[in-house]
């Protein structure tokens, strides 16, 4: 008899992996009913990760969107299954424990039927609580494995983890290999090797197409004894989405496997509505490159799901170095000059970063310094001197501990900014906050919803939340859309004809003035009446006209592009003028590629102008502080 093996579309997978958004819900349950209708998936990828984070952005409710999404999977019996991240929930960032309980009651009861949880860390101790509330609220918990290629990540190591795991109360196994990076004989070993030593436990493999493993991974996860095989579907498969299902179903079926027929016309239909989604709207937030496999990621092993992102960020980094190379006469680079010093840099770094498996957010963040890194060799500066705080949490211990131990350059540089290692349990850092959350919305006359579901996503992702309700993110992604929409259809200008700047372009912001003969550099502000303020207030600052001249003055200049911040938090305070500063001490924060970064003086003395805007966006090399 043949042994029967099951399929899994990753439907909300397929579109991270590519881009930045999902489909909207109006779309989703339009496309729900034709992938029913294939007659060959067990189960569906329907939310979790940056699903609900992404409704919130279009200015939708998630709640609703999951209810609705998930029903006719439920109605059918197909199992649907959201991707969780463990200490982070659904967010980016750590939350307090009694936000990740309420987070699976709520998901359940939306019709989520499987949680798929994983640390970025593969720290045991911070999914223990996530394999307890999953089952507390009646979903089946399923663990991940992260896999990634170093000389720590081993056979041996994964099939050990995996032995935790189930220890601490998971009933599932996902292999999950996000970068797709995992050898095939690799996989097939850990498959093999935990199935010998649990044959009840259900083992479901998970895998990115970009280096060109996953059919082969795929093929030897089966033969080893997985029950499950995740895959995508054109036309968002292959590239750094999933191998497609057209080809893991005949290769199985071809290797003795049984599978369900194919309904052919409803592939037809689900191809056709997912095409008709990207032209809609979705294809502007794609990069064409996210759509090719490129072997080149081997080395580097960054994951399918943070190249959309990573493409994005790399665009504007991509210009603002463009900018300063010609300012300093040197020759502009390429996206693909750019992008093969990212990956030589993440080889380089990731071994002194201590081997972190590069899964969200930690591949973010691995990324993130390894891009600043390659910036500043070129600019001529030495490493490591833009480590985000993010990323400072992951090193110190704050999420768990590292598989590897850190660089000495690393250690050293930790030593000099007096910073703390932490070896205690990761989620004591970060206390319960519902209560809070709940009082807040009772200030603003906000209903927490059916099982408190908005309450959820008000604590879960508060600033996301609070724009949402506001109507703002509507507005700011529409305008987005129609902006993306404009630039694509407006033909191209003709390199011959000459065009005027707009005004508010050509208003510098530092000028040359003389007065009795003598040159004068100054800072010019355009500042009106209307100027938004957001978050933390700033201190005021003395007038331009009275400051010193700028020639007389020290300058701090932003290092990269982003949100300026003067604080990060509400307990934080900002400098102010007068403070005197030492040579690394943060001045302030820049918000960029999904992290804060802290700013900190390359020169020491007194501050006497401001001229960076809480909340506002600043341009890499503006002036942000002048001392004396």
């Amino acid at each position: 008899m043949k042994k029967e093996i099951k399929l899994c579309l990753v439907y909300r997978d397929m579109w991270q992996s590519s881009g930045k958004y999902m489909p909207r819900v109006d779309q989703l349950v339009r496309v729900a009913q034709p992938i029913i209708d294939m007659g060959c998936f067990s189960r569906v990828e329907t939310n979790g990760g940056g699903f609900e984070q992404i409704c919130l952005l279009y200015g939708e409710n998630p709640n609703t969107a999951v209810r609705e999404w998930t029903q006719p999977f439920n109605d059918v019996g197909i199992q649907t299954q959201m991707l969780e991240r463990g200490l982070n929930g659904i967010r980016m960032s750590p939350v307090g424990a009694d936000v990740r309980q309420l987070m699976f009651k709520v998901k359940k009861k939306q019709g989520t039927d499987i949680a798929r949880s994983f640390d970025g860390l593969n720290n045991p101790q911070n999914l223990a609580l996530s394999f307890q509330y999953a089952r507390e609220g009646g979903m089946v918990a399923q663990a991940a494995l992260s896999i990634t290629h170093s000389p720590l990540h081993t056979v041996d190591y994964y099939i050990k983890l995996a032995d935790q795991y189930i220890e601490l109360g998971a009933e599932e196994i996902c292999i999950k290999d996000m970068a797709g990076v995992g050898r095939p004989v690799s996989i097939g070993k850990m498959v093999k090797g935990i199935k010998e030593r649990h044959p009840d436990i259900l083992i479901q493999y998970h895998s990115h197409s970009t280096p060109g493993f996953s059919v082969a991974s795929s093929l030897e996860a089966a033969r080893a004894g997985a029950d499950i095989i995740d895959v995508g579907m054109e036309p968002l498969s292959w590239g750094t989405g999933h191998a497609d299902l057209l080809t893991i179903h005949a290769m199985l079926r071809d290797a003795g496997f049984s599978l369900p027929d194919i309904n052919t016309e409803a592939y037809m239909a689900t191809r056709s509505l997912t095409q008709e989604f990207i032209d809609d709207f979705l294809g502007y937030y794609i990069n064409p490159q996210n759509r090719y496999m490129n072997s080149l990621l081997i080395g580097p092993g960054l994951p399918g799901g943070m190249m959309g992102s990573l493409m994005a960020d790399l665009e504007k980094n991509l210009a603002s170095l463009n900018k300063w190379l010609a300012k300093n006469g040197k020759d502009k680079m390429t996206q693909e000059q750019l992008l093969l010093k990212l990956f030589a840099e993440v080889e380089y770094a990731w071994p002194k970063l201590g081997y972190p498996p590069l899964v969200t957010p930690f591949s973010q963040y691995v990324k993130n310094v390894a891009l600043m890194n390659a910036i500043q060799l070129i600019k001529g500066k030495d490493r490591w001197s833009m480590i985000d705080e993010n990323t400072w949490g992951m090193l110190l211990g704050r999420s768990g501990q590292l598989l590897g131990e850190l660089g000495e350059d690393i250690k050293a540089l930790a030593t000099a900014q007096d910073r703390e290692f932490y070896t205690g349990t990761p989620q004591d850092l970060y206390p319960n906050a519902l209560p809070d959350y709940r009082q807040k919305m009772k200030e603003k006359g906000w209903e927490t919803g059916t099982d408190d579901e908005e309450l959820l996503e008000y604590a879960m992702h508060p600033g996301q939340y609070e724009a949402y309700k506001s109507g703002a993110a509507k507005a700011q992604f529409q305008q987005d859309l129609a902006k993306r929409k404009s630039a694509k259809q407006a033909p191209a200008t003709p390199v011959s004809t000459p065009t005027t700047p707009p005004a508010a372009i050509a208003q510098p912001k530092e000028m040359t003035i003389t007065v009795d003969g003598k040159a004068y550099k100054v800072a010019v502000s355009y500042e009106t009446e209307n100027t938004p303020t957001t978050g933390a207030p700033q201190e005021p600052t003395s007038p331009t006209t009275s400051s010193p001249p700028a020639s007389n003055l020290k300058s701090i200049y932003a290092p990269l592009e982003g949100k300026f911040l003067l604080t990060k938090d509400s307990a934080e305070k900002p400098i102010k003028i007068g403070d005197v500063l030492k040579i690394g001490d943060t001045v302030a924060y820049i918000e960029s590629m999904k992290v804060i970064n802290a700013i900190t003086a390359d020169q020491a003395g007194v501050v006497v102008d401001i001229l960076g805007r809480h909340g506002e966006d600043i341009e890499e090399d503006d002036v942000i502080v002048r001392l004396k």
